[in-house]
């Protein structure tokens, strides 16, 4: 039946010890790739949202905000801060710049944004316009 196997008692208990080695190696790397893998899992699950609004800020100590981005916005450079939607709102209603990819004044509901100074329309829900 286990024509391969050596016919002495001495090299049997040998490949026995050493099949045990390897099966105590793989279950090691079993845990170890299992708990790499929770790991990964819960750092997925537990990741903070991302903002959902950021003002780019300027260069130097005063470090004035530049434009209003939404918050998954690629644009966004590493000089950044996390803002809500009222101080976003405010921002822009104040003339700060909107990014012009992902449009934050048209999804904060602020229309008529324009570079010749005039005073921006906010939209209100009795306007008929809901998100």
């Amino acid at each position: 039946m286990f024509d391969d196997l050596p016919q002495d008692v001495d090299r049997l208990q040998t490949l026995r010890v050493w099949h045990a080695m390897w099966l105590v190696r793989i279950d090691a790397k079993i845990a170890a790739l299992q708990h790499r893998q929770a790991e990964a899992e819960r750092g997925r699950r537990d990741r903070p949202q991302p903002p959902e609004w950021v003002v780019e800020l300027g260069i130097g100590t005063g470090r004035l905000p530049l434009q209003v981005l939404a918050g998954a916005c690629y644009m966004a450079g590493k000089r950044r801060r996390p803002v809500g939607r009222y101080e976003a709102r405010r921002l822009l209603a104040d003339g700060l710049r909107a990014c012009t990819h992902y449009r934050p004044d048209a999804q904060l509901d602020i229309i008529d944004l324009a570079d010749d100074g005039r005073t921006p329309h906010i939209l209100t829900p009795s306007e008929g316009h809901r998100r």
